[in-house]
């Protein structure tokens, strides 16, 4: 078990598990309520998330060539990231969320951060790319935070507002 700074057991624990497990879909219908709630500005409707889910499917975020992480917070799924391979060597992070009840926790940058490593040693990535919204002000945070650098549109996202780029270390 990793351990924080002071000792004591880290709560987070993330792992791989399959797009289509109920955690994980469980996780992905919180993610597109809470964007598509904000991108509204109001609580986003069932029938809006469905359209959601199905506008932006996730069933490519699976092997070969994608990769889905679920975090737990004291051992109940709290968050969720994403990868697909682009072109080349180059991975998209998509879907990096924590429920708003573990917010604040430091989920964001350990799920980030296992990202990161999942791009390089997983999908032999050695750049990660990602798009956001204007409104999602603490994830534009996050990644400025981890070292992203904002990039022109490389993917001309319907609802990207930014677009992010990394370079990633090479995996020993």
């Amino acid at each position: 078990m990793r351990r924080v700074n002071d000792g004591r057991p880290d709560p987070w624990n993330i792992a791989p598990l399959p797009v289509g497990h109920p955690d994980s879909a469980a996780l992905l219908r919180a993610y597109y309520d809470d964007i598509v709630g904000r991108y509204h500005g109001r609580r986003a409707t069932r029938e809006e998330v469905d359209t959601a889910l199905a506008e932006e499917p996730s069933d490519d975020l699976a092997p070969p060539t994608g990769h889905f992480l679920v975090g737990r917070w004291e051992g109940r799924p709290a968050g969720c990231a994403g990868l697909r391979l682009l072109e080349g060597r180059t991975a998209e992070l998509t879907r990096l969320f924590v429920l708003p009840g573990a917010r604040g926790t430091g989920g964001g940058a350990r799920l980030l951060a296992a990202a990161e490593r999942a791009a390089a040693e997983v999908l032999g990535a050695r750049v990660i790319r990602l798009d956001t919204r204007a409104d999602l002000v603490e994830a534009r945070a996050l990644y400025a935070r981890g070292g992203y650098t904002e990039i022109p549109d490389y993917n001309g996202g319907k609802y990207a507002d930014h677009w992010f780029e990394k370079r990633l270390s090479p995996s020993p």
